[in-house]
C-alpha cells in the first residue's frame, strides 16, 4: 500500500499539474487545504503527519474537518465548499488509483456543499452611469466608451438605452 506523502506527491506533482495543468495558484489553493486537512487528521489520531495512512483519511474525518474549519476558524460557507471542492478532486484520485479506499471516496463525494445566500445586488444609477460616459468621453477613450456601452446595453437596463 503507498504511502500518504507518496499519493500526496502523484496528485500534486501528475495529477493536478500534468494532467489537468493547474496554474500555480489554483495548485496552492489544493495544498492550503491538504496541509490543513492533514493537520487536522494528524491531531486527531495523534501521530505525526508522517505516520498517517490512507485509512486515516475516513470520510468521518473529513466530515469532522468541515466542521472544524467552521466553528473553529470561523470560514464562511463559500470557503467550506473550496475545501470541500478541494477535497472531492483529491478523493476522485484517490479512488481512481487506490481501490481500497473506493467505499470511503464515494463517501466523502456524497458529502454536499452548504448553502449559500447570494451576495447583494450592485449595480450603477443611470446618474453613475451617465457621468462614467462623461469622464471617458472628456478622455478620449473611445475603446472604452465602447465597452462600456455595450456592457450597459446587455446588462439588464429596463428601457435599453443609458
Amino acid at each position: 500500500m503507498s504511502t500518504v506523502g507518496q499519493v500526496l506527491f502523484s496528485f500534486f506533482e501528475d495529477y493536478l499539474k500534468v494532467q489537468k495543468g493547474l496554474r500555480p495558484g489554483s495548485v496552492r489553493s489544493y495544498r492550503d487545504t491538504i496541509k490543513l486537512f492533514l493537520a487536522f487528521v494528524s491531531h486527531a489520531r495523534r501521530k505525526p503527519v508522517t505516520r498517517l495512512s490512507l485509512t486515516d483519511l475516513s470520510s468521518q474525518r473529513v466530515l469532522e474537518f468541515l466542521q472544524m474549519i467552521e466553528v473553529q476558524r470561523h470560514n464562511k460557507p463559500q470557503t467550506r465548499n473550496q475545501r470541500l471542492a478541494a477535497l472531492h478532486t483529491f478523493y476522485r484520485f484517490v479512488a481512481l488509483h487506490h481501490c481500497e479506499m473506493l467505499a470511503e471516496a464515494k463517501r466523502v463525494e456524497a458529502i454536499p456543499n452548504k448553502l449559500t445566500s447570494p451576495g447583494p445586488m450592485r449595480y450603477l444609477e443611470h446618474e453613475e452611469i451617465d457621468r462614467l460616459f462623461r469622464t471617458l468621453a472628456s478622455q478620449g477613450t473611445l475603446r472604452d466608451q465602447a465597452l462600456l456601452d455595450a456592457a450597459v446595453q446587455h446588462g439588464g437596463s429596463r428601457t435599453g438605452n443609458r
